[in-house]
């Protein structure tokens, strides 16, 4: 069957409520297409405008994780889109053969899918219908969102509810807010996706009941399982990440492009911060280059070097001209060391010059002391004073009575007589 003069239909890979997809070729630019064709039979009065929708939201995205638009149109009163082809299976057909996935691969689906659905909307466009089957791989495994055929413009009042009343979407992945009624929005989205990557991990959506309005009231007041509590290891990161995207309150979760950037980096991990750069050290003294027959007693250290880098050992080097004796050239190593025997020269510093102070204090009281006054000196030259005052003598005694002897007469030769 050939579609529009050019997209022949060659084999049905699916079927949904409002249509069938075909594998297709066109003939026009040689290359495999999928068209999307609407059901005859559909008795829902809104398909067509939905079909309509799709075409056009779909058809405003350019991203490699949303499935591309090509063309649009009506054959035999019959709609049809043809879009990109991904060879590939959906992420409803990985979990039906494999069950769970590993954090890895789920982290980098995360970030993909985020990324396709922060396009959509920073185009204004929201999808409503995220889930597992809405998901597919190519065939180098990147993610691909598609069936845009429920989207909304956020600008459109009435895209919460079909014409019939009933709330559009799965509800195994419906977000709190649209399960009362209450227009989607992104961050519906971004619930929606939590549920399908909650799924991936554990093999189970957070929510299971007997019917489909008491998965509702589980979305809107049960918190989710944590995955630890199911057996599943997760860093603790990723699983925290998780249970926002699954908050209750629609403000409470991140947005899709903080989610993808989030997974991208890597963050997911939880690998603690790295530590701070250590401390630069001091640059050495500057002092005269040493001579070869000095550097030689230290193996591994060539002139003009501070040794291997990272090295904890360094030497000190004469910082003098010349060189001292042998036994009194030996350096000492600086490891640790070289900090202590500073302090301990600056405090040998300081406690002489405060002995030196001391010891000019000590000479400064002795030279001025009141026993060392003009009265005990004699004068140079008494002839000459004019009032002298009475010098004792040496010879001097006091008599029995405290009163000092009378001065005993010299004779001619100078000795006292008596």
């Amino acid at each position: 069957m050939l579609i529009a003069g050019r997209y022949r239909l060659e084999t049905a890979i699916g079927r949904g409520a409002m249509g069938e997809v075909w594998r297709a070729y066109d003939e026009m630019r040689g290359r495999p297409v999928a068209v999307k064709l609407l059901l005859t039979q559909n008795t829902d009065p809104t398909a067509a405008a939905r079909f309509r929708l799709e075409a056009q939201t779909a058809g405003r995205l350019r991203h490699p994780h949303v499935v591309g638009v090509v063309d649009f149109g009506e054959q035999d009163g019959r709609l049809f889109l043809v879009m990109e082809l991904v060879e590939g299976d959906s992420l409803q057909r990985v979990l039906a053969q494999a069950g769970s996935l590993p954090a890895e691969e789920v982290a980098r689906i995360a970030a993909q899918a985020a990324a396709g659905l922060a396009v959509a909307h920073e185009q204004g466009i929201v999808h409503r219908d995220i889930k597992p089957g809405n998901l597919l791989l190519d065939a180098v495994g990147s993610v691909k969102i598609g069936d845009f055929g429920i989207a909304r413009f956020m600008d459109d009042p009435a895209g919460g509810l079909t014409a019939t009343g009933q709330i559009v979407g799965t509800s195994l992945y419906i977000a709190p807010e649209r399960a009362l009624g209450q227009p989607a929005g992104p961050p519906s989205d971004v619930y929606s996706l939590g549920c399908v990557l909650y799924q991936l991990l554990t093999g189970r959506v957070p929510f299971q009941a007997e019917s489909a309005i008491a998965v509702l009231h589980h979305h809107l007041d049960t918190p989710p399982v944590p995955p630890r509590e199911l057996g599943i290891g997760l860093p603790p990161a990723f699983e925290n990440y998780l249970l926002g995207l699954l908050a209750k309150r629609p403000e409470d979760r991140p947005t899709a492009r903080r989610t993808a950037e989030w997974f991208a980096s890597g963050s997911w991990r939880g690998r603690p911060e790295p530590l701070p750069a250590a401390a630069p050290r001091p640059a050495p003294r500057p002092g005269p280059e040493p001579r070869p027959s000095t550097l030689a007693a230290f193996p591994g250290t060539r002139s003009g070097t501070h040794g291997a880098p990272g090295s904890v050992t360094t030497y000190a080097f004469p910082s003098a001209a010349g060189t001292a004796p042998a036994h009194r050239g030996r350096r000492r190593q600086r490891a640790g060391g070289s900090a202590l025997a500073t302090r301990r020269s600056r405090t040998l510093t300081a406690l002489a010059a405060v002995v030196i102070f001391l010891g000019a204090l000590l000479l400064g009281i002795t030279w001025f002391s009141p026993d060392r006054s003009s009265a005990d000196t004699p004068p140079a030259d008494q002839t000459h004073s004019a009032s002298p005052a009475p010098q004792p003598r040496a010879g001097r005694t006091d008599g029995p009575d405290g009163q000092p002897d009378a001065p005993k007469e010299k004779n001619e030769h100078g000795d006292d007589e008596g």
